[in-house]
Parts: structure tokens; C-alpha cells; sequence
């Protein structure tokens, strides 16, 4: 009965320890440990061509006619394959 008080005291610390320090920054969104959902640290992961479209959320067909269309989207070539730097495509995707 005992230990078993004693490891349900100590959950409850825990718990209690866990949810208070979550709220501290409730309201704050500036806070040092806030997660920005758009800002995911991807800022050099790179995007297959045929796999852009899912980034865009639109279609094969669109994504290839809006590739063409536009030059000036940023884009690596390594080995005749041409990929998408994540972060800059989400730039210029928000500043079109």
C-alpha cells in the first residue's frame, strides 16, 4: 500500500511538473522553446522533381506547367536531376 502511494505521489509530481511548465508559454508565442509549425527546420532538405507536387499540394500537371512557366523558381541540379530546395521553394511560393 505503501509503495504504491508513493509512485501515485510521484506521477502526480511529474504530471503536475509537465502540464505547468507546457503552460508557462501559453499565450506567449514569442517564448525561446515555441514551435513555429511552418518552420520545421527543413530549410536544406531538398524535393524531387516528380515529388513537388505534393509539396504544392496541387497536381502532376499543374506543378509541371507552373515549373515551366516559371524559371525563376529556385531549383539545384545534381547529376541531370533537378531537385528543390525546400525552405526557398516555401518562400517563393508565399511571395508569388
Amino acid at each position: 500500500m505503501t509503495w504504491s502511494f508513493i509512485w501515485l505521489a510521484a506521477g502526480i509530481a511529474v504530471a503536475g511538473y509537465f502540464i505547468g511548465d507546457g503552460l508557462k508559454n501559453f499565450k506567449n508565442p514569442d517564448a525561446k522553446n515555441f514551435i513555429d509549425p511552418l518552420d520545421e527546420g527543413d530549410e536544406h532538405e531538398l524535393i524531387k522533381e516528380n515529388d513537388v507536387h505534393y509539396f504544392m499540394g496541387i497536381s502532376k500537371e499543374d506543378a509541371k506547367s507552373l515549373i515551366q512557366e516559371h524559371s525563376d523558381i529556385p531549383h539545384i541540379v545534381i547529376n541531370s536531376q533537378v531537385y528543390y530546395p525546400k525552405g526557398k521553394l516555401r518562400k517563393w511560393l508565399m511571395d508569388v
